[in-house]
């Protein structure tokens, strides 16, 4: 009587509904499916902890390392995890290393967590270093840590200007 189920409506449609069934309860599991990451918006590449990778990574979205990296990376957002280990530079916009870097680090936002063990020079815009966080080598403060690195054009030489003519 206050059932939803179509079962006890007269006509051809409870027939028609009885071989739906099955699909409905097939696709349920991907109606329940909340995607991690916003519409239009790729989610991070996860390098899992078993991985080895060796070679250099370069994207323009998001990654999540807990593996083993022999080489530098480059991307958006750059997440060291606890068990991971970089050995390269990384050059990234924000970065938050929770494992180990050995290498340079470059970034507009850089975050060193409690469990952070960084052997290299810091180059970065924004900083904030937790206690706890194990560190060795140099910070250096720049507009654009992100420039550092970049070729740059040579200029133009212009005849009679600093030849001692």
């Amino acid at each position: 009587m206050f059932s939803k189920s179509r079962i006890n409506e007269p006509g051809p449609k409870a027939e028609a509904e009885k071989p739906k069934a099955p699909e409905t309860q097939m696709t349920k599991p991907s109606m329940d499916f909340t995607p991690s990451a916003p519409k239009g918006k790729a989610a991070a590449s996860v390098l899992s902890s078993d991985l080895t990778v060796v070679g250099n990574l370069r994207t323009t979205g998001d990654i999540q390392v807990e593996g083993t990296v022999e080489g530098d990376i480059r991307a958006h957002l750059l997440t060291v995890g606890e068990s991971a280990t970089i050995r390269g530079e990384i050059v990234a916009d924000d970065i938050v290393v929770n494992g180990r870097v050995i290498g340079r680090v470059r970034g507009l936002k850089v975050r060193l967590t409690s469990t952070a063990r960084v052997e290299g020079d810091i180059i970065h815009k924004t900083i904030a270093i937790e206690s706890g966080a194990h560190f060795e080598g140099s910070v250096q403060r720049q507009e654009d840590p992100l420039a550092n690195g970049r070729p740059t054009p040579a200029a133009p030489a212009m005849p009679g200007v600093g030849d001692g003519v």
